[in-house]
């Protein structure tokens, strides 16, 4: 059982039901900086609902390269979960904690059930596919329209409003992997905004300058 201090957080999405039975029938799993929440082709009995932290949801190549889909903050849930855990299927995305992260996980007869007799529940989750789809959307445009030195930027900036800080603890691979390209085009482009004055590089750190 979870107390319910621990989700005063959710205090403007959910009702007192709602608040009251994921305290009783949520767990919380703590996970530990790039720790595999989710993996592809798992079969999916609980619904993961952020209590702290950052998880990326990734896809999977034929050549297993992950493209990075989005990132989930505190108070998200992921609804590509969602949608597996209602049509009983296999997940087909990769979650993984970007940091040190706390997750409630409801069984999914709950979720469901929630779904069609709560209106705090049902609104949370719709708006959840909504926030979730237009991301997915706005990668898609990414992938398409922008050059690799335009995805990077953004990508160090989408980092710099995520956790609040200017400074960006991530390795080149780690940056390679998320946008789907190779260490050494990463270094290259890394190197062109320092050169730009966009960025200060140091070991395993990024610092992003004047960005607004």
């Amino acid at each position: 059982m979870i107390q319910e201090a621990l989700l005063t957080q959710f205090a403007n999405y959910f009702d007192d039901f709602i608040i009251k039975n994921i305290s009783r029938y949520g767990m919380i799993k703590h996970f530990q900086k790039d720790d595999i929440i989710m993996d592809i082709g798992q079969s999916l009995t609980h619904v993961p609902l952020l209590l702290k932290g950052h998880i990326k949801v990734l896809r999977e190549d034929v050549s297993g390269s992950e493209l990075l889909l989005y990132v989930l903050e505190e108070g998200d849930t992921c609804s590509m979960s969602l949608t597996c855990c209602m049509a009983k299927s296999k997940s087909k995305i990769r979650a993984v904690a970007d940091k040190d992260s706390s997750v409630i996980m409801i069984p999914n007869e709950k979720m469901t059930e929630w779904f069609h007799s709560n209106e705090s529940w049902r609104n949370f989750i719709l708006q959840s596919y909504q926030i979730r789809f237009n991301e997915m959307l706005e990668t898609i445009d990414t992938l398409a329209f922008m050059k690799m030195d335009e995805r990077l930027y953004k990508y160090l900036i989408d980092h710099v409003k995520l956790n609040a800080s200017e400074t960006i603890s991530k390795t080149h691979q780690d940056i390679a992997e998320d946008l789907n390209t190779s260490r050494v085009v990463i270094s290259r482009l890394l190197k062109q905004l320092e050169n730009e004055k966009k960025i200060i590089l140091s070991r395993n750190k990024i610092e992003v300058l004047d960005f607004k």
